[in-house]
């Protein structure tokens, strides 16, 4: 599985094909798929560009993906920065008129737990985040979710080239034995030597703006989709 991260946290100030609005994350999406990404993760906006949990914003968000990209599964993040409190990502995930078929909970922060339940209890898969160079991997080793998530997104925080896969080991090793599928990717110089590890290996990837805005050969990516199809080169090679 090759998941595409669309926008993350980001502004379009960083990249100029960073979608935004639901008609960008639309298209993006449908252009990540065709070039071979088969799930979609993405963060809502509000209108200030800031993510977003409110209700409003991720259906509408996931309307248009979804009509862009029709039977490919979406999520969306959960992170703490949504939203001022635990309570209030609760609040809005319970007030959610429409809903995505996964989203990420990262197991690092204040709130995992009650924030993994209200989504389970709405029938949303739970990609659990387990970041390197945290406890994240403890508290949700003493989860009581810990067996009911669709998939560990297992997140290598080491941006350099030279290090990230040795970290990604390190990490996969904590992780072991894993109670779910694992995910496995890096972020920034990263990035890359992690999802060759992730090819390798036989675990999941994703790949996309959110991660990265570079290609392997470092020039800047056009979009996600340009992204995308180096990913899939990359897994066809080291799957060989």
């Amino acid at each position: 599985m090759l998941q595409v991260c669309l926008n993350g946290a980001r502004s379009p100030r960083e990249h100029f094909h960073l979608p935004v609005r639901p008609e960008e994350l639309a298209k993006a999406a449908a252009d990540a798929v065709a070039a071979g990404a088969t799930d979609v993760h993405l963060h809502p906006k509000s209108t200030d560009g800031t993510d977003s949990l409110d209700p409003h914003a991720v259906a509408a968000a996931l309307r248009a993906v979804r009509a862009a990209a029709p039977g490919v599964t979406v999520g969306v993040t959960t992170g703490a920065w949504t939203a001022p409190d635990t309570a209030s990502r609760v609040r809005a995930i319970k007030a959610w008129t429409l809903l995505p078929d996964h989203a990420s909970v990262n197991w690092h922060e204040p709130g995992a737990d009650e924030v993994a339940g209200a989504l389970l209890e709405r029938g949303v898969g739970v990609e659990a985040g387990i970041f390197s160079g945290t406890d994240a991997d403890h508290h949700f080793r003493l989860s009581p979710h810990r067996g009911r998530v669709l998939r560990v997104l297992a997140e290598v925080t080491d941006r350099s080239a030279g290090g990230a896969a040795a970290t990604a080991e390190a990490l996969l090793a904590r992780l072991h034995p894993a109670s779910a599928p694992i995910l496995l990717h890096g972020e920034s110089a990263g990035a890359w030597p992690v999802l060759r590890l992730a090819a390798r290996r036989g675990f999941a990837a994703r790949i996309g703006l959110e991660d990265t805005l570079v290609l392997p050969d470092g020039q800047i990516a056009t979009d996600n989709a340009e992204l995308v199809a180096a990913a899939r080169a990359v897994v066809e090679a080291e799957s060989r």
